[in-house]
């Protein structure tokens, strides 16, 4: 996927649409006055009436000749949107063009609350819970993008993330609610409706909501590729993944870092008990395969196609990719 004879991008259509969310009406609220420029004249405006909020923007790109056989959904992670999976913050080509080059339907999605999908500013926020904020620093650290791979075979254990563009990265951190997991796995079932079946390629904090929705929507879902996945739990009512196929991948460092290990041995248990109950996992962990240095934002590290290119084959073996 690196090489020069990389296929052009040919769509056939391209769009995007809002789906999911809930009609609030808000009363009761006194009359304002505003200026909508500073030199404009005042205006009286009214607050009260119909809001949209919990919804869920989706952007969709169809290649000319599709080669796989379902559309692939890109999930992103907590504090994130769909432009994880755009261009890389040093300017490379991202996953989401990467599997549009290949063929794949693809819709990328920006979850409730998050980037294009809008949040309600309203006086009070229909949520419980305050919006949790990330510092740069924190996602440093969070996520492992300085940490060494340090393996025996790589001795300079040089981290794959563009650490050069950092300040790119943090531009894209949001704020995210803890409470809006409700809506937000509504949503995505609503997209599987509209456009499955499909294979679902989710990061991180997305991890949860493929899960949760494979189980509930079994005939919507081909295939679960979670990358990183944050907490997936073994429940009687997620070990039983109706024989839908999941990948696991982990990049690097985790064993060196204070939060990842407990991270990753609940993605062990859960493995262990979907594969008892006669469900299919393959799990990779990159530097157990020679593959050294990755951070949790594996779609941007610099070895990010060579990782899709893995995806992609692992799909084709599924027979969903030709």
């Amino acid at each position: 996927m690196c090489s020069p004879s990389i296929p052009a991008l040919s769509l056939s259509d391209l769009g995007s649409f809002h789906i999911g969310g809930r009609e609030i009406e808000l009363r009761g609220q006194a009359l304002q006055t505003h200026r909508y420029a500073a030199t404009g004249i005042p205006t009286v405006f009214d607050p009260n009436g119909r809001y949209l909020v919990e919804q869920m923007y989706v952007q969709y790109f169809i290649p000319s000749q599709p080669r796989g056989h379902v559309p692939l959904l890109l999930w992103h992670g907590g504090g994130m949107t769909g432009v994880n999976y755009e261009k890389t913050p040093d300017g490379r080509e991202g996953w989401l063009n990467a599997f549009l080059r290949l063929g794949w339907p693809v819709y990328n999605s920006d979850a409730v609350e998050r980037g294009r999908s809008g949040w309600p500013a309203l006086p009070e926020s229909p949520w419980s819970t305050e919006p949790v904020l990330m510092p740069l620093e924190h996602a440093v650290s969070r996520f492992r993008l300085a940490q060494q791979g340090g393996s025996v075979t790589d001795a300079d254990g040089v981290s794959q993330f563009p650490l050069g563009d950092l300040a790119q990265f943090g531009k894209q951190l949001s704020p995210r609610w803890t409470s809006t997991d409700a809506p937000t796995l509504d949503a995505y079932r609503l997209l599987l409706k509209r456009v499955g079946p499909a294979v679902i390629v989710a990061h991180s904090q997305g991890g949860t909501f493929a899960i949760q929705a494979a189980r509930e929507l079994p005939e919507l879902v081909r295939a679960v590729v979670l990358v990183e996945p944050a907490n997936p739990e073994v429940e009687e009512a997620t070990v039983d993944m109706h024989g839908i196929p999941l990948l696991m991948i982990y990049g690097d460092g985790i064993e060196r870092d204070a939060r990842w290990p407990r991270i990753r041995e609940k993605g062990r248990v859960f493995a262990d008990a979907v594969t008892q109950a006669g469900g299919s996992v393959d799990v990779l962990d990159l530097p157990a395969v020679g593959i050294y240095g990755n951070t949790h934002m594996l779609m941007m590290d610099f070895n990010n196609l060579d990782i899709a290119a893995l995806i992609n084959t692992w799909l084709t073996k599924r027979g969903l990719y030709s």
